[in-house]
């Protein structure tokens, strides 16, 4: 299982054939031990191919392994405070957009989140602040996996990415226009990126104070980027 893990940590994106190719070991074995991961929540798949699923990023965050830069239950709640909707904070996984830690009162919002644990980058302003903060090969490949799947959202996203790189900021509208979304990129002091951080309320909400959420956000994620590295609770 942990030779599972390793490969899928060096190589994300390997198949069942190649896995188990690489391990050497019987095809019905490795299916088990697959099977096993998945469930549990170590491994995900996504058209056929598998990556590192949430509960290994959970347990990183949870055991304050993180690198500098990392976020805090206190952060997330401060910044809720300040904005007054829901701040959700989330990390790529594959192909993915993996929420890991939230703070709000957003029912519908947080109920979406924990039902649907896995999006696509381009569905969530997270994901696409992500993306645009990506090197372009990497960028570039991306989207070209996802130009038959989801031709539309990749349109969308190539319309916002030059606004996305000049401002920093994403924006997304869900559940037919009722909530909305503005997200950014969180960096540790070496500028590396390690997450996104979402604000979610009510459209109207969301629209109303767009210029002040969006500040709010952003002097937020700079004041955790910026303080010391020393261990600390992390979420």
């Amino acid at each position: 299982m942990t030779r599972i893990l390793e490969e899928v940590v060096y190589t994300p994106g390997m198949t069942f054939a190649e896995l188990a190719r690489t391990l050497d070991a019987p095809k019905s074995s490795v299916h088990g031990f697959i099977r096993g991961l998945l469930a549990a929540g170590w491994l995900y798949e996504d058209n056929h191919r598998f990556y590192l699923g949430p509960a290994v990023y959970g347990l990183t965050m949870a055991g304050g392994h993180i690198r500098a830069g990392s976020v805090t239950d206190a952060d997330l709640a401060d910044l809720h405070a300040a904005a007054s909707v829901t701040v959700f904070l989330g990390v790529q996984a594959g192909d993915n957009l993996i929420y890991v830690a939230e703070s709000g009162t957003d029912t519908l919002a947080g109920y979406a989140a924990r039902t649907n644990i896995r999006r696509t980058m381009l569905q969530t302003a997270g994901g696409k602040a992500l993306l645009a903060a990506m090197p372009e090969t990497q960028r570039t490949s991306y989207l070209r996996r996802h130009q038959s799947s989801e031709p539309e959202l990749v349109d969308r996203f190539l319309a916002e990415f030059d606004s996305i790189r000049r401002t920093g900021v994403a924006r997304n509208t869900v559940r037919g226009g009722v909530r909305s979304a503005i997200a950014t990129t969180v960096c540790d002091r070496a500028g590396e990126i390690v997450a996104e951080v979402t604000l979610v309320g009510p459209t109207d909400d969301i629209t109303a104070r767009d210029e002040e959420l969006t500040a709010t956000l952003l002097q937020h994620v700079k004041s955790w980027q910026q303080r010391s590295t020393a261990r600390r609770e992390v979420v």
